[in-house]
């Protein structure tokens, strides 16, 4: 399997995508071995890289993020890890994994020390490629599921959020935010590009807003375009930019992470 990664990022065009389609090769197999463990029978894909996966956004992204089905039942997150490592060992790769649980948002650093030098990707033998897991286990209440069968990199069966409460994800992050990320303007302006996205799950982003002690009015039909509107006015976008530059597939992609490309998104004529 090694040689194998080897060979697909060789195909990559730079140095930077070769490492982008290592850790999406990864994050493939991490999600198959999740599949394997029954985790999708608990969890609900959501987040940047389900966006990649699910829908083929031409971005890469880090972190895989998911939220239980069912709050305050057995995530089985230490055991879905020992799953995960247990098929990384087994063909051969490095594998350390560090667990978080103390907070409501469970996470785990998969660590693959020295990968990076044994595909070819850097001279060091030290360097390591790391992937990030995270699991909400008290996500707010009103989403809506769906399961899929998708191809990249292997075939995988994914229980995920509905495209409405995606993008209601996506907003509540925007708004909630202290920092700016570039990936969620990414991310808002490809939602508002395709007109027949569904409107956001407005059940679920006031639920998640109220959770982040959101102090503006409860969002609606008529109003959350304007609230989001006023949020964009206020962000540093030449961080923005810097943020997403990295990850995206296409370079002239940059110029949708813009005020002005985005505001008019948001109010077509």
């Amino acid at each position: 399997m090694k040689e194998y990664l080897r060979q697909l990022t060789e195909s990559a065009a730079n140095p930077m995508a070769r490492n982008a389609l290592a850790r999406e090769y990864l994050q493939a197999r991490v999600l198959e071995a999740l599949q394997e463990a029954g985790s999708f029978m608990r969890w609900a894909f959501v987040g940047g890289t389900a966006l990649r996966f699910l829908f083929s956004i031409p971005r890469f992204s880090e972190d895989l993020d998911f939220s239980s089905i069912t709050p305050g039942e057995n995530t089985g997150f230490r055991e879905a890890l020992a799953e995960v490592q247990r098929v990384f060992l087994r063909e051969g790769y490095r594998i350390e994994i560090i667990v978080n649980e103390r907070t409501t948002v469970a996470s785990a650093w998969l660590k693959f020390p020295g990968l990076p030098y044994e595909i070819g990707l850097s001279p060091h033998q030290a360097q390591v490629l790391s992937i990030k897991l995270e699991l909400d286990t008290q996500p707010p209440p009103g989403a809506r599921l769906e399961t899929s069968i998708v191809r990249r990199h292997c075939t995988l069966n994914l229980c995920h959020y509905d495209k409405s409460s995606l993008l209601a994800g996506k907003l509540h992050a925007i708004l909630s935010r202290q920092w700016t990320k570039g990936r969620d303007l990414y991310d808002l302006a490809w939602y508002l590009a395709d007109r027949n996205w569904p409107e956001p799950n407005l059940v679920q982003l006031n639920a998640a807003l109220t959770q982040t002690a959101w102090k503006g009015p409860t969002l609606s039909d008529s109003n959350w375009r304007g609230e989001l509107a006023q949020r964009l006015e206020v962000l540093d976008w030449e961080r923005a930019r810097a943020d997403v530059r990295p990850f995206l597939e296409r370079e002239r992609d940059i110029e949708l992470v813009s005020y002005e490309i985005i505001k008019k998104l948001l109010n077509p004529a």
